[in-house]
């Protein structure tokens, strides 16, 4: 079953909840996603990255996962 846009932003929620979180796209399948926290500060691209798709918890996992692609951009705030 696809995920919709407010399910997405909810798990990252859990893990970033003082984070700036804004996820688009309309066919619950292909997402994409900008999320700005604080804890992003002084990790590289992929640090921060896959600390956004733990929070995700398997949802995009192989071939029966919910979410089939997410376009992520990660930073801390300027």
């Amino acid at each position: 079953m696809p995920m919709q846009a407010h399910e997405i932003e909810a798990l990252i929620r859990e893990s970033f909840p003082d984070a700036q979180i804004t996820v688009a796209g309309d066919d619950g399948v292909h997402m994409s996603a900008m999320v700005v926290d604080e804890s992003f500060r002084g990790m590289n691209r992929v640090q921060q990255q896959r600390a956004v798709y733990a929070a995700l918890k398997g949802k995009m996992d192989g071939a029966n996962g919910e979410l089939h692609a997410l376009a992520l951009t990660t930073k801390a705030p300027e």
